[in-house]
């Protein structure tokens, strides 16, 4: 589906004394949550890329579910699991709707050193932006060009602020919101994934295998099946 057929619909709709000998380090001295790269298949994952248990989750910034698994799930996923080395967490976006493309150009917009810290912050405030926009300006922005609804997007409901504070200047933040190609990116990334079998949010995956998880409760058993 190309961005240009994209219409903003939004009324049907975010880690002294120097001893003669090198200090001994354990087998977690290496803080793997600070590794962060782009995956071929354009999502950002965190961790060892060697880990014995991979973790995907198939998200969408504007779904209230993927909130919830964030709020409940990763931080013990990432200090018990990825902090260590034990499992790697992977985030593929998966678009649902035109606010979603927005949000998510912003969370990619500062690259893989700032991604996953202003997606938390945009779950973190999810409940504000995603109801700012309303029906009336929703019509308003159907009206402007392609390269300028995302803008307006990310103007309405304040989610440019969101990312300079991590760093990312708001006039880079503007650009990211303007480019077509990046959201024409989005939308095949979501349409290869729809021609996997996903078809929810979130979905995920533990070493390959879709899992009913949905938070830390019902994660974790799979991940001490899968070794942990």
């Amino acid at each position: 589906m190309k961005v240009a057929a994209v219409t903003l619909g939004l009324a049907a709709v975010a880690l002294t004394g120097a001893t003669p000998h090198a200090p001994h380090r354990s087998a977690h001295a290496v803080d793997w949550t600070k590794t962060v790269v782009e995956t071929p298949e354009g999502g950002f994952r965190m961790g060892n890329p060697k880990a014995k248990i991979t973790v995907v989750e198939y998200g969408s910034l504007t779904c209230p579910h993927c909130r919830h698994f964030a709020e409940t799930a990763m931080k013990p996923l990432l200090d018990k699991y990825v902090r260590t080395g034990k499992a790697s967490y992977e985030f593929r976006s998966f678009i649902l709707n035109p606010i979603d493309i927005a949000a998510t150009l912003v969370a990619r917009c500062g690259g893989s050193a700032r991604f996953f810290p202003v997606t938390a912050d945009l779950y973190a405030r999810q409940r504000t932006w995603v109801a700012t926009l309303t029906d009336e300006q929703a019509q308003r922005l159907d009206a402007l060009p392609t390269d300028q609804q995302m803008l307006e997007v990310g103007k309405v409901t304040g989610i440019i602020p969101i990312a300079a504070k991590h760093g990312i200047a708001a006039t880079k933040v503007e650009d990211c919101l303007k480019s077509e190609p990046a959201a024409e990116q989005l939308e095949q990334q979501t349409q290869a994934a729809s021609g996997l079998g996903i078809n929810a949010t979130p979905t995920i995956l533990v070493n390959g295998k879709q899992v009913a998880a949905g938070d830390w409760a019902t994660l974790e058993p799979f991940l001490k099946e899968a070794g942990g």
